[in-house]
């Protein structure tokens, strides 16, 4: 069986090694150099609360390689298990991120939920007033996307894929690229390796412990989000946005202030969908599509590359359900409802 791929990211190229594995010819199309669009500039963000049942099937599926990664792979991908934290100003939020660990602790997701003053125990610099609730996982976690790269594509032309340049697929996709940006910090008040990835979700603010004496700050705050082109697009993080995520994460936490020192930081793009899942299905046949993950595609490379290979060799996934993934769900009326969108 011949089988062409078309993008070098994180999501290709671990379709590629297991497509391959299971022994197809592959030939990798990549326009510029393996995993540096979207992937190089990921957070690196692991981890499995999310608002539906896919979501969190995808995230411990691809968990389990993610914690295997080195062994398998002969790469240390710096993977940081310090939690996520997500916050809940309102008893409306509270009682999603309820209704959320419900269903991720059904799947075997270690979530819990918090009271506030239990919040502050992970996170010692949080001012608890504002909040109701939170909902935490000490399983999620961090890791580097590009040291991710080095992997899979090592394993991939191990495996024999053909690596070129360069191809397009004429498929229309309800996929629009959305830009994302992130700040490096020195925090007024350090941030201990120990604390989680915490999100105050109403406001979009999240932050996390970066290396030496440093913190990552970001997110997305209702100002204008028009589609943007991905060959042509402002790559860098602008100061006054800087200014404004580190103003918001100093608004609960006790970490950041007018001390704070902006570093550097980037841009990068999210590939979004209406509902903020990826479509995965056959398209056409002999085309499938992994695409679209809203932000969530390097956590979720590995189960899908998994799922993608059991479509290409027996028609249909067998690690995860994604039939309810196809693009036409959204022409149906049927687009899910992922509510943990950072």
């Amino acid at each position: 069986m011949e089988v062409v791929i078309i993008g070098g990211g994180i999501v290709g190229l671990s379709t590629a090694h297991y497509v391959a594995d299971r022994g197809a010819d592959v030939t990798l199309y990549e326009q510029g150099s393996l995993g540096t669009g979207s992937t190089a500039r990921a957070a690196g963000g692991i981890r499995s609360q999310f608002s539906t049942p896919v979501n969190v099937e995808l995230s411990l599926a691809s968990k389990r390689v993610w914690d295997a990664f080195e062994a398998e792979f002969g790469v240390d991908i710096g993977l940081r298990k310090t939690g996520y934290l997500f916050l809940a100003r309102s008893e409306a939020t509270a009682e999603r991120f309820r209704e959320n660990v419900r269903t991720q602790r059904d799947r075997g997701a270690e979530s819990e939920y918090l009271a506030p003053a239990e919040a502050v125990e992970h996170c010692p610099g949080l001012d608890p007033e504002p909040f109701v609730g939170a909902s935490y996982n000490p399983d999620d976690g961090v890791a580097d996307p590009n040291l991710a790269v080095q992997g899979y594509a090592a394993a991939a032309r191990e495996g024999g894929v053909d690596v070129r340049v360069a191809a397009l697929a004429g498929v229309d996709l309800p996929i629009s690229p959305r830009r994302r940006r992130v700040a490096v910090v020195a925090p007024s008040r350090s941030v201990p390796p120990s604390v989680p990835l915490t999100i105050d979700l109403e406001t979009g603010s999240y932050f996390r412990p970066e290396g030496d004496r440093l913190a990552l700050v970001g997110g997305h705050f209702g100002d204008p989000d028009p589609e943007q082109d991905p060959d042509d697009y402002d790559d860098d993080m602008d100061l006054a946005w800087a200014t404004t995520a580190v103003e918001r994460a100093a608004a609960y936490t006790t970490y950041f202030g007018p001390e704070t020192r902006i570093r550097r930081g980037w841009a990068g793009l999210y590939a979004v969908t209406p509902d903020h899942h990826p479509v995965i299905e056959e398209s056409v046949p002999g085309l499938v599509t992994a695409a679209g993950f809203s932000g969530h595609g390097f956590q979720h490379a590995p189960a899908t590359g998994q799922v993608v290979a059991d479509i290409v060799h027996d028609d249909e996934p067998q690690l995860v359900d994604v039939s309810m993934l196809d693009a036409d769900r959204f022409e149906r009326g049927e687009g899910l409802d992922e509510r943990n969108v950072a």
